[in-house]
């Protein structure tokens, strides 16, 4: 009889020595994920994909498919595709990539602790910055993970990333930094700034968190190059900060006003000073750059301390910040360095035609299309033999169908020259380069 109290006196202490054990493996990384977790989401979403089924099929831009295309019938499909997120606060607010809520019809989240999906809505995204945030339809208070700060992370510091790639529990990664700041060329006239770590990321894991070894979140993970072999990128939380902001409130990123005519520095200056740079060529009037002191043959060397090589550089970095962020512009004024504050505004209403007008020559209106209304004598425009009447189409390869599609190109590309421009005359489209 008394072997049992024996045994169960051996259990009791085999489970204590179990348990130090476990205590003594209890890392920062065990704390940091254990912190984490609970905010991290798997996202599933469904797109609608619907195809008609026609005789013509294979004529290409057939006319008889063209004239019968509505009268067909149609069938549709559905398409899915995963990734994941992070809540960023009690309210249901998620933070993901926008490619991985591309085109979604229908989106669905499923957080750790649950055994369901909750549907969640769009609240905004802008496709260039990748960033898009989401909100769970349901009314509750759920876990969150709050955004911290990028901009003091070290090289070598030990990083972690999450995600929930099928919903079914977490992909976890550690890594080290390789880089706080890695400009990647995203598309043709846009790059973009990452954390590069060794931390693997797949597509199923884009849009969830990294970490630092306190649990805080540091940036958000993106599959950016696939053919890449043991390297990850993550978004700053910095740059998310800026614009989380104008996603929940409007639904995108409204453009800041800067207001230089940007330009490259010569090789000259680039052998001589052993830095590149972005040229001051003109200076917009009125414009935050103007009113804080920046002048004509500046050099601006880098903006927040991110530094800028080019005119893409510039106008790329510029796109993720807002009106009324503040940044710092670290500037060569002959052979003095400068630092400058300048605190970026919105555009004045109507600043986009009126600057159409005073850099390119002409002014537009809504009839019958977007039709060039008035040309300047002498101008630009004016030059290239441009009319009123003419049709403009397009810019920079940017199909317009109203004044608003105009105004929000012109938004984006202020001080970005020459511009083109496809005009339409009597059914013939001109290419033509402005000023």
């Amino acid at each position: 009889m008394a072997i049992r109290p024996l045994i169960a006196a051996l259990l009791l202490l085999l489970v204590s020595v179990s348990g130090l054990q476990a205590a003594e493996r209890r890392t920062a990384v065990v704390d940091a994920v254990a912190k984490a977790r609970k905010a991290v989401v798997n996202i599933r979403t469904e797109q609608i994909v619907r195809r008609r089924s026609s005789p013509f099929f294979g004529f290409g831009d057939s006319i008889f498919e063209q004239f019968f295309n509505d009268m067909l019938p149609s069938s549709s499909y559905k398409t899915q595709s995963l990734g994941s997120g992070v809540i960023i606060d009690s309210k249901g607010y998620i933070l993901t990539n926008a490619h991985v809520v591309e085109k979604a019809s229908k989106i669905f989240v499923a957080l750790t602790e649950q055994n369901k999906e909750l549907e969640a809505t769009l609240v905004g995204e802008d496709s260039r910055i990748d960033l898009a945030v989401l909100k769970i339809v349901k009314s509750g208070k759920y876990p969150y993970l709050r955004p911290a700060r990028s901009d003091d992370l070290m090289l070598g510091e030990t990083v972690i990333a999450i995600g929930n790639p099928l919903g079914l529990g977490h992909s976890i990664t550690t890594g080290i930094v390789s880089s706080t700041n890695r400009r990647i060329q995203v598309d043709k006239n846009f790059s973009s700034v990452f954390i590069q770590t060794d931390a693997m990321i797949n597509p199923g894991n884009s849009g969830g968190p990294l970490i630092n070894i306190n649990g805080e979140l540091i940036g958000i993970n993106t599959a950016i190059a696939r053919q890449a072999q043991g390297i990850g990128f993550s978004i700053p939380i910095d740059t998310a900060k800026r614009v989380i902001g104008d996603l929940i409130e409007y639904g995108r990123v409204r453009h800041a006003f800067f207001g230089i005519v940007p330009g490259e520095v010569s090789s000259t200056f680039t052998r001589s000073h052993g830095d590149d740079g972005v040229l001051v060529e003109d200076l917009l009037p009125g414009s935050p750059a103007e009113t804080s002191g920046l002048q004509v043959a500046d050099v601006i060397l880098a903006i927040d301390g991110v530094p800028v090589a080019s005119t893409e550089e510039y106008y790329s970095l510029l796109q993720t910040y807002t009106p009324d962020d503040r940044v710092q512009i670290l500037l060569l004024r002959g052979l003095q360095t400068l630092n400058r504050e300048v605190l970026l505004a919105a555009l004045p209403d109507g600043y986009e035609l009126s600057y159409t007008q005073r850099t390119f020559g002409f002014s537009l209106s809504e009839k019958h299309g977007l039709r060039v209304e008035k040309v300047t004598g002498a101008s630009a425009a004016d030059r290239v033999g441009i009319q009123p009447g003419d049709l403009i189409a397009e810019v920079d390869g940017i199909k317009l169908t109203s004044l608003t599609d105009f105004k929000n190109v012109i938004a984006s590309r202020l001080g970005r020259l020459p511009l083109s421009f496809l005009v339409v005359r009597n059914s013939r489209g001109y290419l033509v380069k402005l000023p």
